[in-house]
Parts: C-alpha cells; structure tokens; sequence
C-alpha cells in the first residue's frame, strides 16, 4: 500500500489517550490508531453527506407524488438542460 506523510501537534493529553486506547486494542502504533480512526470515520461522513435515508411512509408518498405528476412544461425541460449542460 502506498503511503504518505500527515505531520500533527496535538495536546500531550490526547496524544496519551490515544497511546493508551491504542494499546488497550492490540495495535502495534499510534499511527495505525489515527489510520484507521481516519478511515473508519472518513467513511462514516462521506456515507452520510452523500446518502439520504427518509423513513417508508414518506418514500411512499414521494413515489405517489411521481405517479401523479405532469409532464415537465417546455420552461422546466429548458431549466433541466442548463443544469445538465457543462458550463
């Protein structure tokens, strides 16, 4: 795996903390600690912003809303062009 260099300061305290939970789970290095905090949660909040869960009452009444909708007027397809259209 590729690598590369992530130079931090931190408070004394939360570099220790973090020594300790480190050990407390058996890794061999505060860097292997942060790595995988960063990815575990990296992952997290990039699943989060790019993903939208709505509960089943209001997915259903969004597909009703679809069924019962009209065709897109000549103005909304225009509309729908500009958005689409590289700048």
């Amino acid at each position: 795996m590729a690598s590369t260099r992530l130079n931090i300061r931190l408070d004394e305290e939360i570099k220790a903390r973090a020594e300790k939970a480190s050990a407390l789970l058996g890794l061999k290095s505060l860097t292997e600690y942060i790595v995988r905090l960063m990815d575990e949660n990296s992952t997290q909040v990039i699943a989060e912003y790019q993903g939208i869960t709505v509960k089943n009452d209001v997915f259903d009444e969004f597909l009703l809303a679809c069924e019962k909708a009209n065709k897109p007027n000549p103005a909304l397809i225009e509309a729908a062009k500009l958005i689409s259209s590289p700048l």
